[in-house]
């Protein structure tokens, strides 16, 4: 059964209710990617709505009747005049299979936000959280190792939970260009995507403010909200990595760097994995960064 484009509609607003905005464009990835400070920002801006969570999860719920989909509950409370647009903010659509297919079920039309960061670093910033969240999970050695996937899962694997697929994909969700092949024949138009990169993101505020508000069509913010510090990952007591383990990773993304960099238009020439690849960087000297941050060196 096919499942026919929908838009939710404004409801009607009576004179004490405003009535819901519908979802009109999503932060789509990837996560550890400063995609919590490119929401706090757009939700403090005044002519967007925000609903009760930031990551709303709806098209990665593989549970739900997707020939028959409910989007009742998809949009945001309008709660001021000035509100003009909803968004969603889930960095996991664009990794997550099947996520991007229903988006586009819904909406053919929504705009499209992605931050990207260095993979190896994103890695391991992930590692770092679900290491300090999950008691029992693997060294980061391990966690990388146990990653397999050759390109981009298309489906949880079979037997596998989706808790599974979230914790056992630190290597795959750094393969961009595999995952922006996907989303590119999904979304083909490219003046709905805004491609972002992770250092831009976090050190030039005023420029990011001005792209995001060009791109989603809506006034200039008056009132800039101050910088916002980057969301630091939990100190863990755990191995620190090794150099074989980043030159490991630096290896894995090799292939998919070039793809990404033609697809995205971002030079990642700066990224640590691209040094690493051109001999300028030393796999040592990443690993101590990255051990030093995590506060599993001093």
């Amino acid at each position: 059964m096919s499942v026919q484009p929908h838009r939710a509609t404004a409801d009607p607003a009576p004179d004490t209710d405003r009535g819901t905005l519908p979802i009109t464009f999503a932060l789509v990835g990837v996560q550890k990617a400063a995609t919590s400070t490119i929401a706090f920002y757009l939700l403090r801006h005044r002519h967007v709505a925000r609903g009760e969570r930031k990551e709303r999860h709806f098209f990665d719920k593989d549970f739900l009747d997707w020939e028959n989909p409910d989007y009742s509950a998809y949009h945001s409370p309008r709660r001021t005049e000035r509100q003009k647009i909803a968004g969603d903010y889930t960095p996991a659509y664009l990794f997550w299979p099947g996520a991007l297919q229903r988006m586009h079920a819904y909406d053919p039309d929504m705009k499209l936000i992605a931050s990207f960061r260095d993979p190896i670093e994103r890695a391991f910033s992930q590692w770092q959280m679900d290491y300090a969240r999950h008691e029992g999970f693997p060294q980061f050695a391990q966690a990388i190792a146990q990653d397999t996937f050759d390109a981009v899962p298309d489906r949880v694997p079979e037997g596998w939970q989706p808790g599974d697929l979230r914790k056992r994909a630190l290597v795959a969700r750094g393969l961009y260009g595999s995952q922006l092949e996907r989303a590119f024949e999904i979304y083909p138009d490219r003046s709905r995507w805004l491609l972002l990169d992770f250092v831009d993101v976090v050190t030039d505020r005023d420029t990011l403010l001005d792209t995001l508000t060009d791109f989603l069509e809506i006034g200039k913010f008056v009132d800039p909200p101050a910088p916002q510090a980057k969301n630091a990952s939990p100190d863990v007591d755990a191995r620190p990595p090794m150099a074989d383990d980043v030159l490991r990773l630096a290896e894995r993304f090799a292939p998919d760097l070039p793809l990404f960099e033609k697809l995205s238009g971002i030079d990642t020439s700066r990224w640590a994995t691209s040094r690493i690849l051109a001999g300028t960087l030393d796999p040592a000297e990443l690993a101590e960064k990255l051990a030093k941050k995590a506060g599993l060196l001093k």
